[in-house]
Formats: C-alpha cells, structure tokens, sequence
C-alpha cells in the first residue's frame, strides 16, 4: 500500500446550493487546523509514517493526518468506538472539512481506521504524542519540574464469561459442573441445570478467579481486575505523569490491570523525562507525587537513586517498619520522604495531585470515551490511548491560548448570554438601587466582552 498525503489547501467543488448547502465549518475545529498547520504536523507526520508504506505500488491509503483527526473527533465529540466516530464524520459537514475532505468526497470508513492503526507501529503513536508536547514547549506552556502520578482501570473488550481455565481450557459452566462431580452432587452422567449450578456456585467457600488460573479467550492480555466502582471485570490499567502546574499530561502508560502501582511509578517517571527530552524541553523532573498506593520502600529508595523526589504519603499499618533485613538506603529514603510528606509544600502538591490528576482521567476517560476499550490487545489499546491522551493535551493548548479548550465549550456562549439576560431581568424587578443595578450591568457587560473577544480570536 503505498503512502496517502493529505493536501494543505484543497479547492472547492462548485455546487449548487439547491443540490447540496455549504457547511459554515466549526471554528473550534478551523482553530485546531490551523495550530496544526502552523507546527508543520501533516508533513512531518507523513514522513514518519513513510517506512511503513510501499512508495508506488497499491491503492494510496487515507492519509496518516486524517486517521490522526479522526481520533481527535472521537475524544472531542465523547466517541469511544472506531464505528461511531467514522459515522458522526461522515454525517456532518463540519467535521469533513476538518478532516479536509469536500462536499462531495466521502469520509473514510472505519475498516480504513481499523487497518491504518494495525499498519503503524506504536512508534508512531508515541512519536504522535511527543510532538503535540512539544507544540506545548514551544508556547512555553510546560514547566515540567513537579509532577504527579496516578493511575486508573480501562475495561477491556472482553467479558466475564470469555475466560477459561488456562490448564484445561474449561469455561466456567463446565468448570462448576465438574466440581459438582467430584462433590458428588450430582451423577458422573448427568448434567445440571442452569439454576442448579447457579446454587451451587454461591455455597461454594473460597471461590477465587486468579489470572494465573484463568484467561479470557477474546483478550488474552487482559486482566480480571476490581475496578474503581468494585465490580469485576476484564480490565487494563492506564497511568498519567501530569505536570501539576500547567496540567499537560507528559506520559501516559497502560500496563496490565493487575500491575502493582509501586512496579510502575519509576517507569513512568523515566518515560515522562525522555517524552520531555524528545519534545525540546530543557527541564529536569524533581519532584515526584502520588498516593499512598505507591508507598514501598524499594520504590522510593529507586526513585532517590534517579533524582525523583518523592511526596507519597504511608498508608495506615498495624505495626511499625522494621529494617533489620532491608539496606540502610531504604530507610534514609523513607524518613526524608515522610519528612517532606509532613511539610506545607507537601500537603499542598497533595491536593493539587488529587484535583488536578483525576481531572485528566475524568476528561480522557469519561468525556473523551476512553474508559471502554473497543480494541483487544495491550499493543492496540496503548497506541489508541496515547492519541487520545494528545488530543486531550491539544484541547489544553488550546485552551491556554485561546480560552476554549473543546467544541463543546462554544455552547457556553448562549448558556451565559441567556443567564447574563436573566439576571439583568431579576435585578430590575427585584428592590435594589439604582447604583447597584449599574454596578452589575456593567460587570456583565465586562464578561460578555471578554468571551466575545476569545471568541473572535477562535475563529
């Protein structure tokens, strides 16, 4: 298949407006374009993805920036599957034009999703990633030297009832009916009910379902995780570096869901520091924050060892650490680590880790769709992740620069115009001065000004 480019400016079809009305375009989607445009990405991305292409020979495929658009529309409209976002482009106009595409061309289907995220490495997905960061450093938005580090479930494209044993190869009906065999339940030749395994399987003591034990035929590198609300299901875990004052997100690990967070935390830390480094940042990771999750003794001895300083709080034990039969360095490591837990600055990066870190779960994860995996496979789920972790990152540049961070955010302006003419209707039927109701026609006027200008700047 040789290598689709996507061109910068396409000329417009001229057709009839009776037969087909032009889309006026959305100007968070225009603004996007042209950050983008301004950074050089589709050339650049092109020839990062020309290895993977045959130079002349094959059909040219959907160029590798629509492919990384479409992502991006996924994350912005709240999209999780490769389905609905390859309908909702083809449905509006608007987003079309994004993707450059004109009025009478058609959108790529999500079978060209499916092979073009199979065809490019995971190379190129990170590559992705680094490069909207380093649009990040080159507004001087990432300071970089304080971060914070947590981490959350991704339900895998698996259910409960795909697993098996991995001895046997037994699903969990025949697992249960064997196991009334041998109890001597029922028959060697007769086979229960339904409802009868049901019973037996809730008097059963010790019922455990480990991973060593059991896997799941559609996803064999899932895991049989408790996820945050306690339900079990097949999962991955997914991990964030944030910077804790400008909110980027500077890596973006999954691993597999039963990983333990204190095996992960000095990883994470390393990748942040070379995602830095790639992107044209000059600035040193310092100091390290997370939760009592990652609170060990080997963790933070590690962390010291690669000039992290850690913030991680200890959880509660019944009894008190001994250090008889651990290296001297643990525990040096952990006394300063409780010292600088105990200080000001270290209750205060606490409560911007617990604000600020969950804030980019619940904005990747629940607004931008990615708390359900609609792939299998740790590869192709890392590889969607990271882009929807540097659309959200592009939303926060845009954001910064322009004080709207999602399409979404346009709607605000009839919500606050309309709450702006409520108001101004309440203070002139309520009793207030003459004074007073000047002071906050005024203040409104102020407001409205303020969002009108962002506005115009957008489009």
């Amino acid at each position: 298949m040789a290598l689709g480019k996507r061109k910068s400016e396409k000329q417009e079809a001229w057709v009839a407006t009776t037969e087909l009305p032009r889309s006026p375009g959305h100007p968070f989607y225009k603004q996007l374009n042209r950050l983008l445009a301004e950074d050089g990405f589709d050339g650049w991305l092109e020839k990062l993805c020309a290895p993977y292409y045959h130079v002349t020979q094959g059909r040219p495929s959907i160029p590798p920036g629509v492919y990384f658009r479409m992502i991006l529309v996924g994350y912005f409209e709240g999209i999780s599957s490769q389905r609905g976002i390859a309908w909702r482009c083809c449905d509006s106009r608007s987003l079309a034009e994004f993707l450059g595409f004109g009025p009478t061309e058609e959108t790529p289907d999500h079978s060209s999703l499916s092979r073009l995220a199979q065809r490019l490495p995971q190379e190129v997905h990170a590559g992705v990633f680094q490069r909207v960061l380093a649009i990040a450093v080159s507004k001087g938005l990432v300071n970089g030297k304080t971060v914070a580090v947590d981490s959350t479930t991704l339900e895998a494209n698996a259910a409960m009832k795909s697993i098996v044993r991995r001895d046997t190869g037994e699903d969990w009906k025949a697992y249960v009916t064997r196991l009334m065999h041998e109890a001597d339940v029922l028959p060697a030749d007769e086979q229960p009910s339904d409802e009868e395994i049901r019973r037996f399987d809730q008097r059963r003591k010790n019922k455990r379902v480990s991973n060593d034990q059991w896997v799941s035929t559609t996803d064999a590198e899932s895991s049989i995780t408790q996820m945050k609300d306690g339900t079990t299901h097949l999962a991955y875990k997914a991990e964030h570096v944030v910077d804790l004052e400008s909110e980027f997100v500077l890596a973006a690990t999954v691993q597999e869901g039963v990983a333990a967070d204190t095996d992960t935390l000095c990883d994470s830390l390393m990748e942040a520091q070379l995602n830095l480094d790639a992107a044209g940042s000059e600035v040193e990771i310092r100091d390290a924050v997370a939760d009592k999750g990652y609170h060990a003794a080997a963790t933070i001895e590690l962390c010291d060892s690669l000039s992290f300083r850690t913030y991680i709080p200890e959880p509660k034990r019944e009894h008190r650490s001994r250090w008889t039969d651990k290296p001297p360095e643990y525990r040096e490591a952990v006394y300063a680590n409780r010292r600088r837990v105990k200080g000001d600055r270290g209750k205060r990066l606490q409560r911007l880790r617990s604000e600020r870190v969950e804030r980019s779960f619940a904005h990747i994860c629940q607004t931008g769709g990615a708390r359900r995996c609609w792939l299998t496979g740790l590869v192709k789920v890392t590889k969607r992740y990271l882009l929807q972790v540097a659309a959200r990152n592009l939303g926060l540049i845009l954001r910064k620069l322009f004080g709207m961070g999602t399409p979404r955010g346009l709607q605000t302006e009839g919500a606050l115009a309309a709450l702006m003419q409520f108001i101004m209707i309440v203070v002139r039927r309520a009793s207030i001065n003459q004074l007073a109701t000047r002071w906050i026609g005024n203040t409104l006027d102020r407001v409205a000004s303020i969002r009108v200008g962002v506005f115009a700047l957008a489009t």
